[in-house]
């Protein structure tokens, strides 16, 4: 019988090659078999590396021993292993007819060795393997939460029913240079991680909120902020979530009107944004134009492209119920295409970037949940809101405002923007832009310098 100093020795030598699976991005986890008093085999865990998910530790020494024996019978042997085995490994073990087993760690887990259950325990078995457990216990398991901490701690996790676009699919963006910035605790959207961009003075006499529609993102405004920034001001440019480089929950029935007004409203609070003027288009303005009623002193201005505000009132324009429709119909559209189709001088590489942030269908429960959602009736989420802020926006609203319309648009063009001029207090004659279409900001270098002229004091 091997003393207690032996089995460490072997052990030991059985933690050298759990460290060379860590080396190698494995779970660290090590096995050497031995046959009187010499190594015969050796093991660590490799299924990441091997794509073979029976290659553990315990198996890769099994296979190794019985070739060395050139039998698949290791009478005699001993098996040493960091960590206690699993259903699997102990399986294959008792088929082995090892004649024992020595563990480090234990594994609460999966651990079969005395932890979840005690797979060598069955007397009813045709083998007995004697089991010793917990030698070196403190190193292997160390070695362990060592290897798992920097994936424990990691503090920007995506939820379970959540998806979050790699990082690379928003590299090399062109006209995108700006630092993402994240905030993953608002009250609304627990654990969800929202993506928005902050560029320039946070004490600026002006802060550019820019607010995106769908199926867009942050991205549609970079023509448009180069000239907020060169005249001094702050820009902050969110992607709502299900959008950009924002979390994606998987479900279209989380998208309410409700929880991405409240996200927005607490993103405010959080950046305490002062001298707002807020930069609205499509559902950037559905939700947008809620906002300045909850804490009118922090706005001073509304720049306003192709929206409306949904009531419930009046019918929906047959050009928005068209593309509700079209939506319907079409689950997988080509957001480049789309962005394509009324602006014709976008490069490939700009329309691929309106794309970058939806790989596949999964990412896609925003795109698809966002046109219904637009309040169609008067008890229709979101209707009563937008009553209360067109009455603050028609009677109280004490800014500036400048409005821009794409006569092109076939969902939210002139006739529908001319409604809303009418329903904002000292709204000035729009600009309008014979060309553009409804995603006005692709021309927003046209006009971005003239709303800089009629907001900066």
């Amino acid at each position: 019988m091997p003393t207690a100093e032996q089995d460490a020795h072997w052990m030991g030598l059985a933690l050298a090659q759990a460290r060379l699976a860590s080396a190698g991005s494995e779970v660290p986890v090590g096995a050497v078999v031995v046959k009187e008093g010499q190594v015969i085999a050796t093991g660590r865990n490799a299924p990441i590396g091997s794509h073979d998910p029976t290659a553990h530790a315990e198996v890769v020494a099994l296979r190794e021993a019985a070739r060395v024996l050139g039998n698949y019978r290791l009478d005699g042997c001993t098996l040493y292993v960091t960590l206690e085995p699993c259903a699997m490994c102990s399986g294959a073990m008792l088929h082995a007819r090892l004649d024992r087993v020595v563990f480090g760690a234990a594994d609460p887990r999966t651990g079969v060795a005395g932890s979840v259950l005690n797979l060598f325990g069955y007397s009813q078995l045709n083998h007995q393997t004697r089991v010793t457990g917990g030698v070196l216990a403190e190193p292997c398991g160390q070695l362990l939460k060592d290897f798992f901490k920097p994936k424990r701690t990691n503090m920007d996790p995506v939820r379970e029913d959540a998806l979050r676009t790699p990082d690379a699919a928003f590299a090399h963006l062109p006209d995108y240079p700006w630092a993402p910035r994240y905030v993953n605790d608002l009250p609304s959207i627990p654990g969800l991680r929202m993506h928005y961009i902050d560029e320039g003075p946070h004490d600026a006499g002006v802060t550019w909120l820019c607010l995106h529609g769908n199926p867009a993102w942050s991205y549609l405004y970079r023509k448009m902020m180069p000239a907020f920034l060169s005249a001094g001001g702050r820009v902050v440019a969110p992607d709502m979530i299900g959008f950009g480089r924002s979390d994606k929950p998987k479900k279209d029935s989380f998208h309410t009107f409700d929880r991405h007004r409240q996200s927005l409203l607490e993103l405010i609070d959080r950046l305490d944004l002062q001298r707002v003027v807020l930069v609205v288009q499509d559902w950037g303005g559905i939700l947008g134009l809620t906002l300045p009623m909850a804490a009118p002193e922090r706005y001073q201005g509304l720049l306003v492209m192709n929206t409306t505000l949904a009531t419930g009132e009046a019918p929906l324009s047959a050009g928005f119920l068209a593309w509700r429709d079209w939506c319907q119909s079409q689950p997988q559209f080509d957001v480049g295409k789309l962005l394509l189709r009324g602006n014709p001088d976008l490069s490939a590489v700009e329309s691929a970037a309106y794309n970058a942030p939806f790989p596949d269908k999964g990412y896609r429960a925003a795109l698809r949940a966002f046109p219904p959602m637009v309040p169609e009736l008067t008890d229709s989420p979101g209707a009563a809101i937008s009553r209360q802020a067109q009455e603050f926006l028609r009677n109280d609203w004490q800014g500036k405002t400048f409005m821009v319309i794409g006569q092109q648009d076939p969902v939210l063009g002139e006739s529908v923007m001319r409604s809303l001029q009418n329903q904002i207090r000292a709204c000035p004659e729009p600009m309008l832009l014979p060309n553009a279409g409804h995603f006005v900001q692709e021309q927003g270098r046209e006009f971005a310098q003239a709303a800089v002229r009629h907001f900066t004091p």
